[in-house]
């Protein structure tokens, strides 16, 4: 090793322009700020949705309607995807949310239904949140059985 083969780390030497180090390196004083303002005080940052002081557009569109707070939100997962997963093998058995959710098909927290869409060829015993009627009478047909998870309030 010798001096004119040495180089900095890499990663140790910054690239672009270094603000706020002096007038000598032009870009002293106002460091590229500008005069006055909220944009050149230090601790400034744009809120979203600022318009510069225009009514926002968040605030001037009407606002209608109703959500409800205590909405459950079903995921829906229809027959014909059960029988497609139960011929290709991947679910023996009865069919719990577990079961779904280890075969990818929902997530732990999810609340299941099953939907009516699609012939249904299997036997299958069923446990899931909810069920359309189609469904449920779909599964009763061929000899399967469709349960409710019934959930126990604790007060």
């Amino acid at each position: 090793m010798e001096l004119h083969n040495l180089k900095p780390a890499e990663g140790s030497i910054k690239k672009g322009k270094r603000i706020g180090r002096g007038e000598g390196s032009k870009r002293g004083g106002t460091s590229t700020r500008g005069h006055k303002g909220a944009k050149s005080r230090s601790g400034y940052s744009k809120k979203s949705g600022f318009e510069g002081g225009q009514q926002p557009l968040q605030r001037r569109v009407p606002k209608f309607g109703f959500t409800n707070p205590n909405r459950k939100e079903y995921l829906g997962i229809n027959l014909d995807r059960l029988q497609e997963v139960i011929t290709n093998k991947k679910i023996k058995g009865a069919i719990t949310k577990e079961v779904l959710v280890e075969n990818g098909m929902a997530y732990k927290n999810d609340l299941i239904k099953i939907l009516g869409r699609g012939e249904l060829t299997s036997k299958i015993d069923i446990t899931v949140d909810a069920y359309s009627a189609s469904a449920k009478a779909a599964i009763e047909k061929v000899g399967g059985t469709a349960n409710i998870i019934s959930k126990t309030v604790t007060e």
